[in-house]
């Protein structure tokens, strides 16, 4: 069993995007202090922890230093090299463990795992070479979705194969990479579970998420999904997280197929874009339950409140001047979350909006109409 780090204790934090920025702000009404460490100055996290220290991920003696000086370190994405994990973890506590962070951080290495645990995937096959392409093309037939083993979020760093003659025109610089059968699945969804030291789980109602250029763009929760698919997706994150011996927060993405069948596509040991609505629409935060469950707090109630609807808000909405943002909190139930970050770009995550309602289609219903009303002034 994990030892208790009391209120007062510091908390080391790898990455300084916004789910960083969440997690302070969680960790902070706990009464906790957090110091990030980040290549880059003024980061969305740094801009209010106790302590930014700005160095590269690889610099040996910065790391060395920062983790000294914290009694836990934790992470807001997984693609710390695995070589300044272990040297953080010389000197302090180190949750989720650099194993989990070294499993999730590459494609090919996640799949193994997930298939050595007989988890439900989709056909897929690792691609080095061009003769690796056509093997594995064999087996998952086309269409089929080449992806980078490593460094691929949002869509980055996959592209769709349709015929033998587009797999031999592929470059496969930049590899290696894995292929996989195009799902024809019917619903995505996600499945946020955390885990103690003392092996205690609790798992967040399923999420139904809807993408748009690859990029996450509302979350609908609970999914509109029949219950025993819901049931059934947690209870495989409950079991990853478990095979895992996770410490923190496990995101588990899910294609949903016509039969109700589930295939998982991602795991990532971290809170999740799809788990924002959690701030606002459960007892407990994921963000929350990731400081608990690093710091050896017992877990807390995942409970949703009420149905709820998460819209992405991407830098495009600032093309034409700054967003009316009255118009969008003239309705009293739409809650704006803002990430910081200073340069508005086309497809940069900059904030979100929650609301609720009735049913999970009102509350998708209303998180549009409120995203709507920051580009026209017109109120929801």
């Amino acid at each position: 069993m994990s030892p208790v780090l009391a209120p007062g204790s510091r908390i080391g934090l790898m990455g300084g995007g916004q789910l960083g920025r969440m997690f302070i702000l969680a960790a902070r009404s706990m009464g906790y202090r957090v110091n990030v460490f980040v290549p880059e100055a003024d980061s969305p996290a740094g801009q209010i922890a106790d302590r930014e220290v700005s160095r590269a991920y690889l610099d040996e003696e910065a790391v060395r230093e920062f983790s000294r000086g914290v009694d836990v370190l934790t992470f807001e994405f997984e693609n710390i090299p695995r070589q300044t994990v272990q040297w953080a973890a010389e000197h302090c506590e180190v949750r989720p463990s650099g194993g989990i962070l070294h499993i999730t951080q590459n494609r090919a290495r996640e799949k193994e795992f997930l298939a050595a645990g007989g988890f439900p995937l989709p056909t897929w096959a690792n691609v080095t070479t061009a003769a690796d392409l056509v093997a594995a093309a064999g087996r998952t037939g086309y269409p089929a979705i080449l992806k980078t083993a490593s460094f691929g979020y949002d869509g980055k760093g996959q592209r769709r194969l349709n015929s033998d003659e587009e797999a031999r025109r592929c470059d496969l610089s930049g590899g290696p990479f894995v292929l996989e059968a195009q799902v024809p699945f019917v619903m995505e969804i996600s499945a946020v579970v955390a885990r103690g030291g003392d092996g205690q789980s609790v798992c967040y109602p399923v999420c139904e998420n809807l993408h748009r250029n690859h990029i996450l763009d509302t979350t609908v929760v609970p999914a509109r999904v029949a219950p025993e698919v819901a049931v059934r997706a947690a209870e495989l994150a409950w079991a990853m997280a478990e095979r895992l011996d996770l410490v923190g927060v496990l995101t588990v993405e899910m294609f949903v197929l016509q039969d109700g069948k589930l295939l998982v596509n991602e795991l990532a040991p971290r809170p999740h874009n799809s788990g924002h609505f959690s701030i606002d629409a459960c007892v407990t935060s994921q963000f929350e339950q990731q400081v608990r469950a690093v710091c050896g707090l017992p877990l807390g109630s995942p409970e949703l409140l009420r149905p709820c609807a998460m819209a992405n808000l991407l830098g495009d909405l600032w093309a034409d001047g700054e967003p009316d943002w009255a118009a969008a909190a003239a309705s009293g139930d739409v809650k704006i979350h803002l990430y910081g970050k200073t340069e508005p770009r086309a497809g940069r995550k900059m904030g979100h909006l929650t609301a609720f309602g009735s049913s999970p289609d009102e509350a998708l219903a209303r998180v549009l109409a409120a995203r709507e009303a920051l580009r026209t002034g017109r109120e929801p």
